[in-house]
């Protein structure tokens, strides 16, 4: 597999134009998540959805390895599903959490990953682990969660 400059253009709007899908398994995952932890869950916008796509691959070590895992999940289908269903369980976490950000982020947008995994369904194994890949990646890092609307009562100033 060769990654260029043009593997993450394509890769970038593929996801950009995949918004409408994301953001409704986003939306999902949150009218699911949000009971389980006894909160309400803002639902997320395909603009706002966009702008973060945008924001991961302004950075351009992060999209480089966005667009590769993308390109290799949308690729990726195992003959019978098992056992090679471990592949894409893998590509699948490291991508949301990837995405998801810097820790405890990241950790949450592993979990939310497997949590999406059995709410997806697709032509092909890989698609179907993408989609809760860009689900779980994005829905961690976009706000909606009042968790994150305030500051860490753990945070240390002079």
């Amino acid at each position: 597999m060769q990654v260029t400059q043009e593997t993450v253009v394509s890769q970038y709007e593929w996801i950009h134009g995949r918004a409408k899908r994301t953001v409704r398994v986003i939306n999902d995952v949150r009218g699911l998540l949000g009971p389980e932890f006894e909160t309400e869950v803002d639902p997320v916008t395909v603009e706002a959805y966009r702008r973060e796509v945008e924001e991961v691959f302004a950075d351009g070590d992060l999209a480089v390895n966005v667009a590769t895992l993308v390109s290799l999940l949308r690729t990726l289908d195992v003959e019978s599903d098992y056992p090679g269903f471990i592949i894409d369980e893998i590509l699948g976490r490291e991508l949301a959490g990837m995405i998801a950000g810097r820790q405890p982020l990241r950790l949450l947008g592993e979990a939310t990953f497997h949590y999406a995994d059995v709410h997806v369904d697709g032509d092909h194994a890989g698609v179907d682990d993408l989609d809760a890949a860009l689900a779980a990646g994005f829905q961690t890092r976009l706000p909606g969660w009042e968790w994150t609307a305030t500051e860490s009562p753990f945070t240390v100033v002079d």
